[in-house]
């Protein structure tokens, strides 16, 4: 029989995390672990909940206790937890950590790597990440791009809003100028003739660089982004546009590439087969995250060499880092343990 446990994780953040739709100033995970009467093998798993999607700490914790009751404890097989998760589907985060749990723990069983079991390449051995700048007063921007020395990150990474999306990225360039940049708008925008006004506004400032923008629409707006698509300067990336049941040929419409991340994928091989799907269709591939340890952030490695683009700077943001089986040098990240 094995042996499931769920802790939530209060992680303090170094700074305010604010984005287009909520701030905070913490962040509650869930640390899932798995091993067998014995305690020979083990394996973790983290779910971040993602408010977007109605998920929370309390709901996701309901969702395990639901789990165990109808037998979780007695699965005998990944196909055994897979109809199991689809008799009580849980929410994306918790489905992700416990089939990462469940295939960590095989992986260690098995003497397989990760990758190895998943039949993916492996990681490099650093992988370059973009690093997030928060929506701010356009004034900090400056001390803050200096205070956590962005520079040093190949990519960077502007959270924006249509009240300051202007003024912010004006402050990131000046800062600094011709650095390539992800503009994330998070939905932020509902109409495509402003956001092209806004796009036509910031491609007048001199030393902009930007390597794409990431969903600025809601994802209803799929009109406005078939709209969008042959007229944005810059490639156009999706990310809350993808959930499981994603019309990849519409999505191929609306965009140029996609940000795939696990935790809204709800596991490995859904993930896998969004990375596949993405590249059938002819799409650039992203990896992305949520705000999580570096244990989140290890899981997202193990698939990295299947993006083009990484955004794994979750566990930066982080006051307190519990884990450490990432680190970061020069913008590079690199697994400290296998």
């Amino acid at each position: 029989m094995l042996i499931w446990t769920l802790t939530p994780l209060l992680l303090p953040l170094r700074y305010t995390w604010k984005i287009a739709r909520n701030a905070s100033d913490s962040k509650t995970n869930l640390l899932v672990q798995l091993t067998d009467a014995k305690g020979e093998y083990q394996g973790r798993g983290e779910a971040a909940p993602n408010v977007r999607y109605g998920e929370s700490p309390e709901r996701l914790m309901q969702e395990f206790e639901q789990l165990l009751a109808a037998g979780l404890s007695r699965v005998g097989s990944l196909a055994e937890l897979e109809a199991l998760l689809a008799a009580y589907p849980p929410a994306h985060a918790l489905r992700f950590a416990l089939e990462s749990a469940y295939l960590h723990r095989e992986a260690a069983q098995r003497g397989l790597t990760v990758p190895a079991l998943l039949r993916v390449s492996a990681p490099a051995a650093r992988t370059p990440t973009a690093f997030s700048l928060p929506i701010m007063d356009p004034g900090a921007v400056a001390g803050f791009m200096q205070e956590q020395d962005m520079r040093r990150f190949p990519l960077l990474k502007i959270k924006v809003n249509q009240e300051s999306g202007y003024e912010l990225l004006r402050e990131v360039v000046r800062a600094a100028p011709g650095h390539p940049l992800l503009i994330d708008g998070n939905e932020s925008w509902t109409d495509a003739d402003a956001l092209l006004h806004f796009l036509e506004k910031i491609g007048q400032l001199p030393g902009l660089r930007v390597r794409l923008l990431e969903q600025p629409l809601p994802a209803a707006c799929t009109t406005d982004y078939e709209y969008l698509r042959p007229r944005t300067p810059y490639p156009l990336f999706a990310d809350e546009s993808v959930t499981d049941t994603a019309d990849f040929a519409a999505i191929a419409r609306q965009f140029h590439g996609v940000n795939m991340k696990l935790m809204k994928a709800g596991g490995y091989h859904n993930g896998l087969r969004l990375f596949a799907q993405t590249r059938a269709h002819g799409l650039q591939t992203m990896l992305g995250c949520m705000v999580e340890t570096s244990l989140g952030i290890w899981s997202a490695l193990q698939v990295s060499a299947l993006a083009d683009v990484c955004d794994l700077d979750g566990f930066l943001i982080l006051r307190d880092e519990p884990f450490g089986l990432v680190r970061e040098q020069d913008g590079e990240l690199e697994i400290v343990e296998l």
